[in-house]
């Protein structure tokens, strides 16, 4: 089935069994992520990202790409003193952090050509064990670039705000309030969805 179709079959889904997303979704129309294969840069990228504005992430990766002429091997980064990495930007800590990353891919421990073997949590507990990956970062590599369709992000701020407006809560959700929604609306499995448009209610969709 194309990917198109897919998404075309979970908003059918949400249509049928979730009258608050009903409106949501005929405003908003077909979800604009898709998966790719580029694991390895995504997650360097997430790591960079972190705690940044769009606009800095962007400026702070152009210049760490800059440092090699492309985007770097795992070898080539680790090739890079300290020094070099952070004159790109980054904080000493992003710069472990990705470092630690590139070292776990070179000696076997963070693979990429079984994950999609994998289970979603399979997944999280996987890629948490690398220093600077927490779940929310998982969950957003699950989403936008796995392409997983049964992810509720619980712990993104933008979905739990988005959460409590369209379902008229008094206070932000947390991880029981939000799985207890999705049981009772039936959105798996298409929670991934419903992430996405509660992002799009607010208009802060992340970017990995």
């Amino acid at each position: 089935m194309k990917w198109e179709e897919t998404l075309k079959q979970g908003m059918d889904h949400l249509r049928k069994n979730d009258p608050t997303l009903r409106p949501v979704i005929d405003a908003y129309g077909l979800p604009t992520f898709k998966p790719h294969g580029n694991y390895y840069q995504e997650l360097v990228e997430s790591i960079i990202s972190q705690q940044l504005s769009v606009k800095a992430a962007a400026t702070i990766n152009g210049r760490f790409v800059d440092l090699f002429g492309h985007f770097p091997l795992p070898e080539e980064i680790l090739s890079k003193t300290t020094e070099e990495l952070r004159s790109a930007g980054l904080s000493g800590q992003k710069t472990r952090y990705i470092c630690d990353l590139a070292q776990r891919v070179l000696d076997g421990s963070v693979r990429f050509d079984h994950l999609d073997g994998l289970t979603n949590e399979q997944i999280v507990s996987e890629l948490t064990a690398v220093k600077g990956i927490g779940e929310w970062t998982v969950h957003m590599f699950l989403l936008f670039c796995m392409g997983r369709l049964d992810v509720l992000a619980y712990g993104d701020l933008g979905v739990r705000t988005g959460v409590m407006r369209l379902y008229g809560l008094d206070t932000l959700p947390d991880k029981s309030v939000m799985q207890a929604l999705a049981d009772q609306n039936k959105w798996t499995p298409y929670q991934s969805l419903v992430s996405w448009y509660a992002w799009k209610v607010l208009d802060n969709e992340p970017k990995l």
